[in-house]
């Protein structure tokens, strides 16, 4: 399984284009990987993870051919995951030669937002499936198992984080949320995870159990609690994402914070093969 981290940023973009904090002006001299777009995850190059503004500068940066997408996991609905407006580049007679649809899958909120922007266009309830996800329910998507489990984030609407089953692997998808709600923690209980991907927006702030966003010490302690329960495998990799230029770390900082603990630090353009 390849996961390719088109994004790794918070909803602000790191640096903050219109910011001029220290980190920020940091960020913007060192560029490379302290450069950051808003968070977005593609699998096996047709499953993608959330539609922030940023994916037509994330396609052509990577040359990723998002013609070949054909499933689209929304986490919820804030307007650094989804962009639903962009989508109506796929359609026809704003792009040629995509034959099939693009399956859309997210809470009602998430579903509504896609609706509004894409199935008053020309023929666009051919061109888009839309289906709505409960939490802890099973679906199929492509060739994976996909279910989505309760995020721990905004409590207006129902924020989702993903377990990913392809190819005898197990994938978590964690951001964005704190720490997990009791029913994630409860569902999760006799899994197996060979790749978690988790929220680290906040840095430190010396909370072990961070509500909405998770922090350094989250992170750490959900390491903990994956081996004290037995969801590690010899070779699991926690990477964190989906950094604020609030948190004041460079990602240099950022390796070295989670160096110790074998977590490594996602950057925009990396490609993990699992």
């Amino acid at each position: 399984m390849k996961l390719h981290f088109l994004g790794t940023a918070a909803a602000e973009g790191f640096p903050n284009v219109y910011c001029k904090c220290d980190t920020c002006e940091k960020a913007r001299q060192s560029g490379g990987r302290n450069i950051r777009t808003r968070c977005s995850v593609i699998i096996d190059d047709v499953l993608k993870v959330d539609q922030p503004p940023d994916s037509f500068t994330q396609a052509l940066r990577d040359g990723i051919d998002m013609s070949l997408v054909r499933d689209l996991l929304i986490t919820h609905t804030h307007y650094d995951h989804l962009n639903a407006g962009e989508l109506i580049s796929r359609m026809k007679g704003y792009a040629h030669g995509v034959e099939h649809p693009l399956n859309i899958y997210g809470n009602d909120l998430a579903l509504f937002q896609c609706r509004q922007a894409l199935l008053e266009e020309h023929e666009g309830e051919k061109q888009f499936y839309m289906r709505r996800l409960q939490p802890f329910k099973q679906i199929k998507v492509g060739d994976a198992k996909v279910t989505p489990l309760l995020a721990d984030h905004d409590q207006r609407e129902t924020c989702l984080i993903y377990f990913l089953e392809k190819d005898n692997m197990n994938v978590l998808y964690g951001n964005d949320s704190g720490w997990f709600p009791d029913e994630t923690w409860e569902w999760l209980k006799g899994k197996k995870v060979d790749f978690a991907i988790l929220d680290c927006t906040v840095g430190k702030n010396g909370n072990k159990h961070s509500g909405n966003h998770m922090s350094v010490e989250s992170v750490i302690e959900v390491q903990n609690v994956f081996r004290e329960g037995n969801l590690l495998k010899d070779h699991t990799k926690l990477v964190v994402t989906h950094f604020s230029h609030n948190c004041g770390l460079l990602h240099e900082d950022l390796v070295e914070i989670f160096k110790p603990y074998g977590i490594e630090v996602a950057y925009d353009g990396m490609v993990v093969n699992i």
